[in-house]
């Protein structure tokens, strides 16, 4: 097992940017936000099944500000669960809890024992560690009389935890407080849709009210809805969904919902570096917002995310809050390295692309620097708060083949968090990799 490595990723979605992750359960343990996803790689001929899912391990990542990330490195392998069959390719959607001082992991993973009906399936494993980060310890033995996948658990306020997970049905029992045995009998929970894939279950609590969320197939692909109840165990009243189907037609989607610095946050996963591919998947952020009468507001996805970014840091403008003209368009830097990451691609002078909450601090910056590229060249303007806010600076982009760095002196500089509007002056193609400020 591989743990300790730290590497820092910066925010804007997807969240993490050197790797595919899917399925996030969001937790926030010591006033920080960590996150538990699974991994997706790329299936081959003897590692996994070609053209499915296919995740062998699990990665931990963290952050005290929802911009910047470090990865802590492996925490779970397939290779580490001697219940497991470490060929199957299939540690699915994860969760993690603290409770008196340790944490607990909890995995899907295809038993390599065969059941008394003749097949393998899956089982819910546990590991423990003293940290939320690692190093985690798998248990000898999955959990007991659980068969499915997408384990969930939650700890209600007189300290009875639950445990939920998925197969055909929603399915919730109690937890022993060894949190490594169910102490009740597992039970279907009822009054949810009928037709259509039902998964990944997770439970929170606000106000008095036990929300129940999960992803659905009511139409093509899967979205996320929600019911609400007074228990934790129900009955549920099923009441909206809390977002669409993927616009980038990713069939799968899995969520958590988290409650951080005075926030609610919903992680989600969508395909954006993978478009091709929905088995590629990578996680996501975007703030959730509640009615007065407790029902949760549609979450539109969005490429800005969370978080205030520094003026100092590489802001990428293609992860955008807004797009408009008649030809912008966000492209990838190299199609065949994705995690290059995208580029904006401006045609005509109507062209523009908002970028929000941009920290200046105490406005102490000189200088705008762009990576840009203009076969016949070009000029670029980048205005405050609005299309057409006071003008922070012009830059020119001169001609060229290859990509270049190019710096301006800035004016009408404020102190702050603002908004950054980037407009071409005339019919010109330009492209822009990132851009900071100096």
């Amino acid at each position: 097992m591989a743990w300790g490595c730290t590497i820092a990723l910066l925010s804007q979605n997807p969240i993490i940017r050197d790797q595919f992750t899917a399925d996030p359960t969001a937790r926030v343990f010591n006033g920080r936000m960590y996150v538990y996803p699974s991994h997706d790689i790329l299936a081959e001929e003897g590692k996994g099944r070609p053209g499915w899912f296919c995740m062998e391990d699990y990665h931990v990542f963290s952050s005290d500000n929802l911009t910047q990330w470090i990865d802590h490195g492996v925490i779970v392998s397939q290779n580490d669960v001697l219940w497991g069959d470490s060929t199957s390719y299939s540690m699915w959607a994860p969760d993690c809890v603290e409770r008196n001082g340790k944490y607990y992991f909890y995995f899907p993973a295809n038993n390599r024992v065969v059941d008394a009906t003749g097949r393998k399936g899956f089982s819910i494993g546990v590991a423990i560690a003293d940290h939320p980060e690692g190093p985690f310890v798998p248990q000898s033995e999955p959990i007991q009389n659980v068969r499915g996948i997408d384990p969930n658990v939650f700890i209600d306020k007189d300290g009875q935890a639950y445990l939920y997970w998925s197969m055909q049905n929603i399915y919730v029992a109690k937890l022993k407080d060894n949190m490594l045995e169910l102490d009740s009998e597992p039970l279907i929970i009822a009054n949810l849709p009928d037709k259509g894939l039902k998964e990944g279950p997770f439970v929170f609590e606000r106000n008095g009210l036990y929300y129940l969320t999960f992803p659905h197939v009511e139409n093509n692909i899967e979205r996320l809805e929600y019911a609400i109840g007074k228990h934790p165990m129900g009955p549920f009243e099923m009441t909206g969904v809390i977002m669409d189907e993927s616009p980038l037609n990713c069939w799968t989607n899995h969520q958590s919902i988290v409650h951080y610095n005075h926030q609610w946050y919903l992680f989600y996963h969508q395909n954006e570096y993978s478009p091709n591919f929905d088995k590629n998947r990578s996680i996501c952020i975007d703030s959730l917002f509640f009615n007065a009468d407790g029902t949760i507001r549609k979450v539109l996805p969005s490429r800005r995310g969370v978080g205030i970014t520094p003026a100092n840091a590489t802001i990428e403008i293609d992860r955008y809050s807004a797009i408009g003209g008649s030809s912008a368009k966000i492209e990838f830097v190299d199609s065949l390295n994705v995690f290059k990451g995208w580029k904006t691609v401006f045609h005509h002078a109507s062209d523009w692309i908002q970028y929000n909450a941009v920290d200046f601090g105490t406005s102490q910056f000189k200088t705008i620097q762009l990576k840009a590229f203009a076969p016949k060249g070009g000029t670029l303007q980048i205005r405050l708060n609005s299309i057409d806010g006071p003008l922070l600076g012009e830059v020119k982009v001169p001609s060229g083949s290859d990509w270049t760095l190019v710096e301006a002196n800035l004016t009408n500089l404020k102190s702050g968090v603002h908004n950054l509007f980037v407009k071409t002056t005339h019919d010109q193609w330009i492209e822009v990799d990132w851009l900071n400020f100096k």
